[in-house]
């Protein structure tokens, strides 16, 4: 007979990401039963998420009611554009210092004589504000490279520490906004497109109601007032052309313009319009051509000018339920269908296109959230190749407003793939990603008249981040088996000191089973890695994953992981876990 004494060990590395969609008991090991506020991480495990914070202090001036959301946010001229009630404002410019190259400890005096060393001050003002991390500072002088007569922890923001690699110092826009556009009325949500036909840059905002309005790199706006596109509410620019959609008086029909001008469509220079036979609700240029995503069905528009416009379907079968969702992500478009997720995505067949549902495996998260949602927002964060897909819901407080995180990243076997995680307590009425100084910003206007900047600090504006990961119930290819817990390793990467637990429940969690109390996971039960750390000195954020080898309690036939995360601390990403037990009965 075997002898089942002996302590036997169970491995496996996170990846997989959120299964929603089947049954624990055929899920992998490496796969999520629970993933909330933690991404799969492209550099392997998942990784608990960032925060957000005010990305310009002074809320934004309201037309009629304080309870106004932001209509659109993005940014222009090194300028944040935003867009409440009738009225859109800018705010002042906005710089970006790039690496920080002098770490802040939490205890260091800054008191108007301080210096901050960075790259480059190259675009701020002789003195100002701004902001590392979480942390604002005023400065009174700069260099080349340094920020001089400086004060820390102000506008009621906390002294923190700063590592060298602190990527991020940079000025916090204008207290106060300006008033660029006052003649609006009863607009809906925005979209936008920035465009340089002249050589000069320029933005075009469509509202679904008033006309289109261009703005200069000085914010002054030219509204343009031709019948034809009066209430817009899709735009964008392809081939010299601008094209526009979303008129309610002709909601199947694109109207483009004469090359290289914006508010000229005299048919015999070049413009013209094309119908379709269904609602447009977006378009988006890719791979140089124009696709047209309707709610029922998908085009695709070839050519470069009047004479040679060709339009084609992609597909019949599948539309497209709100065009706010619609990125380039990945070398791909990806948006939301009826039934999740989809890409469109180019073959080497020329003139194919393929379609496919990449979401199935959180199809029951859409479906609990698209009904009653406000606003369905997303945002690509290129440098992590994801995609994030906001549900908001007027009535819903921010904590339980629920979102989606996509990310494509390498697997085992280099294969790639779609990971997903839920998102819970990021409630944007609108959106916009771009890069600013090599810097990628990811902003959200909010319900509350706010811009937040995502991908920063370690809170939600204040408020703890609750981030969820638990394993599927692991039977050890057994599940008559008792298995007695010896120890769990967990492998991970922190970045600074973590506060979360780990749980160890049994038996799928029923009511009788046995429930260890928590184990902590923090700086005291980490392992530094032989040779990579000084003894009794463990290595943060470096090359080695620290370990927490966890003595553990209790019985099973089924064993699950659980970590919970409340804490405001900085992020960490699960690498993977070893379970070590010994065989027991045989149920």
């Amino acid at each position: 007979m075997a002898d089942t004494s002996r302590v036997q060990p169970m491995a496996f590395i996170c990846e997989g990401g959120l299964i929603a969609n089947r049954s624990t008991f055929i899920m992998q090991p490496g796969q999520a039963l629970q993933l909330e506020n933690f991404e799969p991480d492209i550099e392997g495990g998942y990784k608990r998420i960032l925060g957000y914070q005010k990305h310009v202090r002074q809320i934004v001036p309201h037309t009629s009611s304080s309870d106004e959301e932001l209509l659109m946010v993005t940014n222009f001229a090194n300028k944040i554009v935003a867009a409440r009630g009738e009225k859109i404002f800018s705010s002042a410019t906005t710089s970006v210092a790039r690496g920080a190259t002098n770490a802040i400890a939490q205890g260091t005096a800054m008191t108007g004589s301080g210096t901050i060393t960075v790259d480059s001050t190259a675009g701020f003002s002789s003195s100002g504000t701004l902001q590392i991390d979480s942390e604002q500072f005023t400065y009174t002088g700069v260099t080349s490279t340094t920020f001089t007569g400086v004060t820390r922890a102000v506008n009621s923001t906390s002294a923190a520490a700063h590592s060298a690699s602190s990527d991020a110092a940079r000025t916090v826009v204008s207290e106060s906004w300006t008033e660029r556009d006052a003649s609006r009325t009863n607009a809906t949500k925005y979209k936008f497109e920035r465009f340089n036909f002249d050589g000069n840059e320029k933005l075009i905002v469509v509202d679904g109601v008033n006309d289109p309005t261009v703005f200069s790199t000085a914010m002054s706006a030219t509204d343009v007032t031709a019948s034809a596109v009066e209430g817009a509410s899709i735009v964008a620019a392809y081939r010299e052309h601008m094209f526009y959609a979303g008129m309610s008086s002709t909601p199947q029909e694109l109207v483009f313009s004469v090359p290289f001008d914006e508010d000229n469509f005299t048919s015999g220079s070049g413009a013209g319009s094309i119908k379709v036979d269904d609602t447009i609700v977006g378009i988006k240029v890719f791979r140089e051509n124009l696709f047209i995503f309707c709610e029922n069905r998908i085009f695709k528009l070839t050519g470069s000018s009047s004479s040679d416009f060709a339009m084609a379907p992609v597909t019949r079968d599948i539309g497209c339920i709100n065009g706010h969702t619609i990125q380039e992500f990945a070398g791909d478009i990806i948006f939301l269908g009826p039934d999740g997720l989809r890409t469109v995505a180019g073959t080497e067949r020329i003139g194919d296109v393929e379609l496919g549902t990449i979401s199935s495996n959180v199809q029951s998260i859409f479906d609990e959230n698209i009904i009653g949602a406000s606003a369905i927002e997303s945002v690509v964060i290129p440098n992590k190749t994801q995609y994030r897909l906001f549900f908001s819901k007027q009535g819903v407080a921010q904590s339980r407003t629920e979102g989606i995180t996509c990310v494509l990243k390498s697997q085992q076997g280099g294969n790639k793939g779609y990971e997903f995680s839920s998102l819970k307590g990021i409630k944007p009425a609108c959106t916009d990603t771009f890069i600013t100084a090599g810097d990628v910003l990811v902003i959200h206007g909010g319900f509350d008249g706010y811009v937040y900047r995502q991908e920063e600090g370690t809170t939600f504006d204040g408020s703890a981040i609750n981030g969820r990961y638990r394993s599927p119930d692991l039977t050890m290819q057994d599940p008559g088996i008792r298995k007695h817990m010896q120890r769990v390793i967990v492998n991970f990467k922190p970045e600074s000191t973590i506060d979360a637990d780990l749980f160890v429940r049994y038996d799928y969690e029923a009511a009788d089973a046995v429930r260890p109390a928590a184990y902590p996971l923090d700086s005291t039960n980490i392992a530094g890695i032989y040779g990579l750390a000084t003894y009794g000195t463990p290595t943060y954020g470096g090359p080695s994953q620290p370990l927490v080898r966890q003595a553990v309690e209790g019985s099973g036939f089924a064993v699950a992981l659980r970590v919970n995360d409340g804490g405001a601390t900085a992020a960490y990403s699960l690498k993977g876990f070893q379970l070590e037990y010994q065989l027991g009965a045989r149920r």
